[in-house]
């Protein structure tokens, strides 16, 4: 049974509308990933904007949980139930219907559609709850209704906002599975199964914590789709679904072990977090030093660590997405369309991983050998935080030696880790944004009209007036700053990494234009008063023209390079400016200068053949069928306009764009970089642009010239670099002919010093000058150590010498007795070290 499909069905008979799963990154700088189904609706329960019409959705919505508030990434692979990804299916009504349609709606779908046996559900309401209780008992026997406090059956959106009792149905696993002291309703065992919760949204909390009704009560629901799978096909962990169970067994077969569920926790974590690990590359998110992507990166990181423990030493998790896509791409098309793509960044992660894997090893046996009883708890953290060792990978590390560790200091940084991380993520949203006064003018005039495809000036009325604080005022005087709202705007709001428009209200200057909540509002500095419903002249700032020509290029420049790099390749965010533009896309590598050069020539090209700019406006499923390029997570309208250049290039944009390809002038690649894993970024100007830049190239050319006297800088450049080798080579014999101090111990020369040559030549020279000599030289680079020691006839090993010579600057090394090297980090001590090094000497020679 496709449970997905069948609820998405059920909800859509009863009039709801079918929206497709939000991004796992939301809109909402508040919240780490969507971890729960109403997140999308979050602005419309909390009374931002205006119910939408009909006013009652439902979704199957893909979560994630791993960071931030809602983290169960420690219990995954260790519970039946715990995941970092998951999909929640959900019914919502925004003030439409309530308590006894949300109840007759889950127990239909529950007994009539799922067919789940009726003497197996219960149900919880809150205690305080009797009208839920009353609808309740039109279902379901008296008896098998509960009641519960706050703790379990009251949801709120936070300290502030809209809340309300909820009501849980369960479903009985069997007592003949599940017999201990906690397998009763109420209990924390795994007999009793929360299936669904449907949440009755009819208050709001203040700050004060004082609780009122809501004008319009709500209703959210969510229903884990891996639990309901479970119990359709009789199992008792989600993992034994046909949801994980193909992922397990081509584990089986990557490990060669057979999956056992009591000593198989590493295939659960791996058949988890592969899920998780596609589904957010495939939507864009990619590895990363922080935030969202350093998120990623653990996730995958503890996979590879129990592939790890399960005796996998190369790269695996790369060869799991095709099945992750067999099992989920039928619904997320996406999947597959991103499916190589993803397997590469995955494999070049686990690539870079297993290189910091041979790291950790090091410092765990380094510190091993300083270990009598306990092993440091801060080496252990240090493995945890910088290596990815989980602590009971160390552990079992530990026990060949019969050691343990310190866990009680490995706890104690592990606090104190979590709690940066909490204080590092609290989100950026703007107060005063979200607290604006947008939702009464949505209301009262609903979206205000953008005129600006077909023109940059125009008369318009004031609608609105807000202070700096969003809030609504009557009068803007002169000298005050403040947003104005106009029934026709020519000035196009920041969006869709195009920068909002600059120019003129009246004799104003219009400093910047925003979107909220898809109204367009202009900031202005005042200079005369402004009041509502007085007609102005609109006028739009020159920097429009050559916005127009770096965003039509973006759209040449992403054309052409899927052409050169492949179809991989989707925009990663992008800024176009008056001035520049920037482009960022997914991409593994840096290319190469014959690969910019040739998608540099390409958008060149298109711009010379004068192709014609073509504007559609298409039912949006009827634009992506017609092969126009959307932005994954972007949210559209059912209507969206498509901007066409020929054949070259097809996409879905609202910017303000060239007439023709030609108006763009010139292009000009000015730097490619990286941003983070799997992602590159071109940065690149056009038109008059390419002009000033060239002239300023041509500038620095002639200096040079001038600086080299010379008409062939490449000539003259070539000779000094021929000069400079051989000024090299003059210093370093200078170098290698420098006396060096000798002491005499016990009869055998001894040499410990700096040294600024060629250390083996040196070596090899004093070793040939004298019968018994010790040679210990240090050479500094490249804030790098060096460390090389040459014997001859003398009771000392060079491989001994430099080994304990190298542990005082951070470093490590060996080699043969006559000869031996070794490196160092810390070049702070490198005198330490030398006074380390002579002193060992004589005590050896003592």
């Amino acid at each position: 049974m496709d449970v997905r499909k069948a609820y998405l069905d059920f909800f859509k008979s009863k009039g709801h509308e079918v929206v497709p799963s939000a991004a796992l990154v939301p809109n909402d700088d508040s919240l780490l990933f969507t971890n729960a189904g109403m997140v999308p609706f979050k602005d419309i329960f909390t009374g931002k904007v205006p119910r939408p019409t009909p006013p009652i959705r439902t979704s199957c919505q893909t979560c994630i949980r791993a960071g931030g508030k809602h983290n169960d990434l420690d219990n995954v692979g260790y519970t039946a139930r715990h995941h970092t990804f998951f999909e929640m299916l959900g019914n919502f009504s925004f003030g439409e219907y309530f308590k006894k349609e949300a109840i007759s709606y889950a127990w239909e779908f529950i007994t009539e559609v799922l067919k789940l046996p009726k003497d197996r559900l219960y149900v919880t309401v809150h205690e305080s709850d009797d009208e839920a209780y009353e609808i309740w008992q039109t279902h379901i026997d008296k008896e098998r209704i509960y009641k519960f406090g706050d703790k379990d059956n009251f949801w709120a959106m936070g300290e502030t906002g809209p809340c309300g009792p909820c009501s849980e149905i369960f479903y009985d696993q069997g007592s003949e599975k599940f017999h201990s002291d906690e397998d009763y309703m109420g209990g924390d065992g795994d007999r009793f199964l929360e299936i669904w919760n449907l949440v009755f949204m009819q208050f709001e909390k203040d700050e004060k914590g004082n609780v009122s009704k809501l004008p319009k009560p709500s209703i959210d629901t969510g229903m884990g789709l891996e639990r309901v799978v479970a119990i359709k096909e009789g199992v008792f962990s989600n993992f034994d679904s046909s949801l994980f169970m193909p992922i397990i067994k081509k584990i089986e077969s990557l490990v060669g072990v057979k999956y056992e569920y009591d000593k198989g926790a590493s295939y659960r974590v791996i058949a988890d977090h592969i899920r998780s690990t596609v589904f957010l590359l495939a939507q864009g998110t990619n590895f990363d030093k922080e935030g969202r992507g350093y998120v990623l990166r653990r996730i995958l990181r503890r996979a590879v660590r129990h592939g790890y423990l399960l005796g996998l030493k190369e790269p695996f998790m790369y060869k799991l997405v095709d099945i992750v896509c067999e099992v989920m791409g039928s619904h997320y098309s996406y999947l597959n369309d991103k499916k190589e793509f993803v397997k590469e960044l995955i494999k070049l992660e686990e690539e870079r991983f297993y290189t910091t894997i041979a790291s950790g090893i090091e410092l765990f046996n380094e510190e091993l050998k300083n270990t009598k009883d306990i092993f440091s708890g801060e080496v252990a953290f240090k493995l945890y935080d910088t290596y990815g060792f989980p602590l009971d990978l160390t552990a079992d590390m530990l026990r060949e030696s019969n050691l343990k560790v310190d866990e009680a200091k490995f706890d104690e940084l592990m606090k104190e880790q979590k709690l940066r991380s909490k204080a590092s993520w609290k989100g950026s949203g703007d107060k005063a944004k979200t607290e604006g006064d947008f939702k009464n003018l949505l209301e009262k005039f609903g979206k205000n009209n953008f005129v600006g495809y077909e023109k940059i000036e125009c008369e318009a009325k004031i609608l609105a007036i807000l202070d700096e604080n969003f809030k609504i005022i009557d009068e803007l005087k002169n000298g005050e700053n403040g947003w104005i709202m106009l029934d026709n705007t020519p000035f196009y709001a920041t969006s869709g990494g195009q920068c909002g428009d600059k120019g003129t209200i009246s004799k104003s200057e219009v400093l910047k234009t925003e979107k909220f909540f898809d109204l367009n509002l202009s900031f202005v500095k005042a200079a005369e008063n402004f009041k509502t419903n007085q007609i102005i002249k609109a006028v739009v700032g020159y920097e429009r023209e050559m916005i127009k020509r770096n965003h039509s290029a973006t759209h040449l420049l992403h054309a052409a390079l899927r052409k050169v790099l492949g179809d991989h390749i989707s925009q990663a965010g992008s800024s176009v400016e008056a001035s520049r533009l920037r482009f960022d896309f997914t991409h593994p590598k840096a290319m190469s200068f014959e690969e910019i050069k040739e998608v540099e020539n390409l958008v060149n090209f298109e711009i010379l053949k004068a192709i014609p700019a073509k504007t559609e406006i298409l039912e949006l499923s009827e634009a992506k069928k017609s092969g126009a390029i959307a932005l994954f997570g972007e949210k559209y309208a059912s209507k969206v306009r498509v901007l066409s250049f020929g054949d070259f290039s097809k996409e879905l944009c609202g910017g303000t764009h060239v007439k023709n390809s030609s108006e763009i002038g010139a292009f000009l690649i000015t730097k490619e970089s990286g941003v983070s894993a799997g992602v590159r970024r071109i940065e690149a100007i056009c038109s008059k642009e390419v002009i000033n830049y060239t002239n300023h190239l041509r500038d620095e050319l002639e200096t040079i010239n001038s600086e080299l006297k010379s008409n062939e800088p490449l000539i003259a450049i070539d000779k000094l670099k021929n000069e400079i080798k051989e000024l090299k080579n003059e210093l370093k014999k200078t170098s290698n002919n420098k006396e060096l101090e000798i002491h005499n111990i016990n009869g055998v020369s001894v040499i410990v010093s700096k040294f600024d040559g060629d250390i083996k030549t040196k070596i090899d020279e004093l070793k040939n000058r004298y019968e018994k000599v010790v040679v210990l030289l240090e050479n500094i680079k490249d804030d790098k150590i060096t460390l090389c020691a040459g014997v001859k006839n003398a009771p000392i090993k060079a491989g001994d010498l430099v080994k304990q010579t190298a542990l005082i600057v951070g470093g490590n090394g060996g080699g043969r007795d006559d000869f031996a090297t070794a490196g160092g980090k810390d070049i702070s001590k490198s005198k330490e070290a030398l006074k380390f090094g002579l002193k060992y000497i004589k005590e050896k020679l003592s």
